[in-house]
């Protein structure tokens, strides 16, 4: 994996496949180093907005450790109840560490390796039984946080405060995948947007994709891009869009 600066990205595109409705800062991003961003969402969050939610959510803020699993979990539960700025937040990566700051949350930890296991290697989610921890995010994904947690002997209490579904993709998301040349590079840190994709696009619009050059966040999404068919791939240090960009704009480097 490159530990460079971030290199040019000139003429080069880039597909985005973030939440819908979540890409434009990163495609921002894109713009200003010279590339050209395709948004391409391999999800779609709807709100969970019900009483019993919003109750549940303003019991779960008061817990020893409340982990939110992603930028969108800090948004959504915003939305349901302030967030008290001493609440003992943690973020999965930077990014939800700075949506806590944003929300209020005076001082988020995050770990520096961004995903799960980086997440249970932090202090506060060592010595946990019988201690109350919350886990803010959405229903399904890897299961590690919550398992780990509870083996730890963690007294969970998981709120979902939002859904993820599949994208809804039109005829200028499947053109512009035709389009695309094959030194195009398409981010991925999200191994369900992958599936949606999988299943969503046209078989052709699918063929196109899997011959441009998937930068994966980790080895696990490495694994995942190959059984999806992508035969070439970039391995970036993390899911921080920083990482991403900067393996975006190398050479692939595995076979």
């Amino acid at each position: 994996m490159s530990r460079s600066p971030v290199p040019s990205l000139h003429g080069r595109v880039v597909v985005i496949t973030r939440p819908a409705g979540t890409g434009a800062s990163l495609a921002r991003r894109v713009r200003a180093q010279g590339g050209r961003p395709l948004l391409l969402p391999g999800l779609s969050l709807h709100a969970i907005d019900d009483e019993a939610t919003r109750a549940a959510l303003v019991r779960a803020l008061r817990a020893a450790a409340v982990v939110f699993t992603s930028p969108a979990a800090v948004r959504f539960a915003a939305a349901l109840a302030p967030i008290p700025a001493d609440c003992a937040a943690i973020g999965v990566g930077q990014g939800t560490a700075r949506a806590l700051r944003r929300a209020g949350v005076t001082d988020p930890q995050s770990p520096a390796r961004q995903d799960s296991e980086g997440v249970l290697v932090l202090p506060a989610l060592q010595a946990l039984t019988g201690r109350p921890v919350a886990l803010v995010g959405a229903a399904g994904g890897r299961g590690l946080l919550r398992e780990t947690l509870l083996a730890r002997g963690a007294r969970l209490d998981e709120v979902h405060v939002y859904t993820r579904g599949a994208p809804r993709l039109d005829r200028r998301h499947i053109a512009a995948v035709h389009a695309l040349p094959a030194d195009a590079r398409v981010l991925l840190s999200s191994a369900e947007a992958l599936h949606n994709l999988a299943r969503s696009l046209p078989p052709e619009a699918w063929a196109v994709l899997q011959r441009a050059v998937a930068v994966v966040s980790s080895e696990r999404l490495a694994e995942a891009a190959r059984k999806a068919g992508f035969s070439r791939m970039a391995l970036a240090r993390s899911a921080g869009a920083t990482d991403l960009l900067a393996a975006a704009g190398g050479d692939f480097t595995l076979p």
